[in-house]
């Protein structure tokens, strides 16, 4: 857990004070993401050095796991925290195993311990041992050389890391491949973690909360989804972007929004058995199976059919399912680039699983805007 509580920093010239991070008090459970939001120059980058002692506070004190960081020597908080920069800073000189080892080696791993920890955070950010281990910095992309920043910054394995921008010099296809990555990895690890951005995007995406910040102040601490429904004024509102509402179908799982008990038939059903349980169930579409459990198509209130038809004859065929782990942001997606206004919702393995109608995803949004984001 890392607490802030009164943090402070202010500069002082012959000239003028410059009030950097004014009194900032918040909270990072542990195991939590919290990602520090704002525009350049708003004491995001500031707070974020004032926990390790990059720079010092003027006033206020920062907890980890309730110990004040006064009381712990500079050198030995700083090799129990990782650090993770835009910029990366590895040693040209080192290979990739070096660069790794560098902090366990400082705190006295034998040889042999630092270099199994190097491989396997290798494995663990998506890199082959057999292939990365040896190589130099410059043999790298810019990509691979950010995942064995990250690499280097867990390998004490240390309970807090601080992450300044790390994904923002790489390339938009790149940089949401490594976003996936490390999250993948934090379900694993459950470090607790402060993390700079500009980009509400990568906020929303892998922040547990975002602290928005203007002008030295912290404005707004809350969900991503609480800050996108409610932002707590008018700047915050404008920062996030008009958008918010689409940015907020990011945040939901089909998995969490459809309706698996949706009226389900087999290919060699009656479609007049359809028909009723349409009625009945008040659903917009009917589903039919394979024996697999596969989507084969719907039937509607409207679909025809004549004597002796089952439901395999009488279905349309489904244009478009979306997968169960998927968010509604591409649930969305697909319902515009086909024209439907539901998806069959299909697990792992293909399998239909329930359905998800746009009403669902209006009232899921509405609910919360109507119940101050608390439902």
């Amino acid at each position: 857990m890392i607490k802030l509580e009164r943090l402070t920093k202010i500069y002082e010239t012959p000239v003028r004070k410059v009030v950097a991070a004014d009194h900032i008090d918040m909270e990072v459970p542990t195991g939590e993401i919290c990602v520090l939001l704002g525009p350049s120059g708003c004491g995001k980058t500031t707070t974020l050095k004032m926990v390790n002692r990059i720079v010092t506070p003027t006033g206020g004190r920062v907890l980890i796991d309730g110990q004040d960081t006064t009381d712990i020597p500079t050198v030995e908080l700083r090799r129990k925290i990782g650090y993770v920069i835009q910029q990366i800073g590895l040693f040209p000189n080192m290979t990739v195993e070096e660069n790794i080892c560098v902090v366990p080696r400082l705190l006295g791993w034998d040889a042999a311990k630092a270099r199994r920890r190097a491989a396997e955070l290798l494995e663990l950010t998506a890199l082959d041992p057999a292939t990365f281990l040896k190589r130099y910095p410059k043999e790298l992309s810019g990509g691979q050389q950010q995942r064995v920043g990250v690499a280097r910054a867990l390998a004490a394995d240390p309970p807090v890391m601080l992450m300044d921008e790390p994904f923002g010099a790489i390339d938009p296809i790149n940089r949401a491949a490594i976003q996936d990555e490390f999250l993948k990895l934090q379900e694993k690890l459950h470090k607790t973690i402060l993390f700079v951005s500009h980009d509400i995007d990568e906020a929303v995406k892998m922040g547990d909360k975002i602290a928005i910040f203007r002008a030295g102040r912290l404005e707004q601490i809350d969900s991503p989804d609480n800050v996108l429904a409610h932002p707590a004024q008018p700047f915050i509102a404008d920062f996030v972007g008009a958008d918010r509402t689409i940015k907020r179908l990011g945040l939901i799982r089909v998995a969490d929004a459809m309706t698996s008990d949706a009226p389900v038939l087999s290919l060699g059903a009656d479609p007049v058995l359809a028909q009723a349980m349409l009625h009945e169930s008040g659903a917009a579409a009917l589903v039919i199976v394979t024996p697999e459990g596969k989507p084969h198509g719907f039937m509607t209130a409207a679909s025809s059919f004549g004597p002796g038809s089952t439901c395999g004859h009488a279905s349309t065929p489904i244009a478009a399912s979306v997968s169960v782990a998927a968010d509604l942001r591409t649930a969305v997606s697909r319902m515009f680039e086909n024209d439907v206004e539901w998806l069959s919702c299909v697990d792992d393995e293909g399998r239909h699983v329930g359905a998800l109608e746009m009403r669902r995803i209006r009232h899921l949004l509405g609910r919360t805007y109507e119940a101050g984001g608390r439902a």
